[in-house]
């Protein structure tokens, strides 16, 4: 059984817009819905019709094969005509088969972008520099201009595909569109190639670049410069280029964000007594004064001693942690000096060693504790 004209079973011209169709098919939907007309075969055959008139007249390119070719233009089960496939089903299949005809020709492919991985020691990161690094790269060739044609010559016009990039294979109904085999998809050949880059419009060449580091990168920071990758095919954009820093661990400090830690090793005569002490900064030398009974493992924070942020301007600290060393190499008459000390302190061992004595008294405890 033929069907019936979509736009008759709408009831609506081949001049109507999609307005005009959306409109018609509510008020026939309405009419016909199978819940309006429980039972009903016929109301529901109707409705059925209308809904697949609609969604052929709603979509622009099936409404357009329907136009040219009727129902066999938005049937896949037949086939005739030479309706294009891009248009009757659009950009789903067109990707396989190597680009629907909306596609065009093959535009040339921007640059790569390029990354260079640069190591710093602390103190450059922290103050900032300028570096001069020289990057190995696809540059645009110089002779023909990025084109790949001789000097003094043009690419020309492809005779196979006229400029298009892509040819059409037909079979029946459908029309499958790809690239040309003449010039993949360029649209353009070279007839003489250029004698430097042999028709690539790109030549390996180094580039010595001046390149500013901020003071205050750290740790996988990146620096992006424009512009700066490998350049495109036939005079397309290049790419950019990404400096990757790493800092060197350092001898002294430890860095965390924009603080900087250190350990300060000192005597327990200075430790017990107190005094001053200098200490290392990435500005020089400061004094520290270590208060009486300090203990090991303290820390002294000394306030903007540390980074300046990048991208805060913020100034972090300098953390200086004690570390009280015990003496080695002793001679016998500093051997028996400590013991002479050690014993002056016996009695008055809490006096003296708060938190030796603590741990102890929790230690005997601890025991008389499990053994009853």
């Amino acid at each position: 059984m033929s069907k019936r004209d979509y736009y008759e079973v709408l009831s609506v011209g081949r001049e109507s817009s999609e307005r005009e169709i959306k409109k018609a098919y509510k008020r026939l939907a309405m009419k016909f819905h199978p819940d309006r007309n429980p039972g009903d075969k016929a109301a529901e055959a109707n409705f059925k019709e209308i809904k697949e008139a609609y969604e052929i007249l709603t979509d622009s390119d099936k409404k357009a094969a329907y136009d040219q070719f009727g129902h066999a233009g938005v049937d896949p089960n037949r086939g005739g005509g030479n309706a294009d496939f891009g248009d009757v089903f659009g950009d789903r299949f067109g990707d396989i088969f190597g680009g629907g005809r909306r596609g065009g020709q093959r535009q040339a492919a921007r640059g790569s972008d390029l990354r260079y991985n640069l190591e710093l020691s602390l103190e450059e990161a922290v103050k900032g520099l300028t570096k001069e690094l020289r990057i190995p790269k696809l540059a645009t060739c110089d002779s023909c201009d990025g084109s790949g044609a001789k000097k003094g010559t043009s690419p020309t016009t492809c005779g196979t595909c006229h400029g298009q990039g892509q040819v059409q294979m037909r079979q029946g109904f459908f029309a499958v569109q790809q690239a040309c085999p003449t010039c993949h998809g360029r649209g353009k050949i070279i007839k003489d190639l250029c004698n430097k880059c042999h028709g690539e419009g790109r030549v390996e060449k180094s580039k010595i670049l001046s390149v500013k580091i901020p003071a205050g990168v750290d740790n996988g920071d990146r620096i992006r410069l424009s512009g700066e990758g490998e350049a495109g095919e036939y005079g397309a954009h290049p790419g950019d280029l990404y400096v990757q820093v790493s800092v060197r661990e350092h001898s002294i400090f430890v860095r965390d964000g924009n603080n900087l830690y250190c350990e300060v090793p000192i005597s327990f005569g200075k430790a017990a007594l107190g005094g001053g002490i200098e200490v290392p900064t990435l500005d020089g030398k400061v004094n520290l004064k270590i208060p009486a009974e300090t203990q090991t493992g303290r820390m002294f924070r000394m306030r903007g001693k540390g980074v300046k942020s990048v991208r805060s301007h913020a100034v972090g600290d300098l953390l200086c942690k004690v570390v009280m060393e015990t003496p080695v190499k002793l001679n016998e008459r500093q051997k028996e000096m400590l013991r002479e000390f050690d014993e002056t302190l016996a009695d008055a061992s809490k006096k003296h060693s708060p938190k030796a004595e603590g741990f102890f008294d929790g230690v005997k405890k601890f025991f008389q504790d499990l053994n009853t």
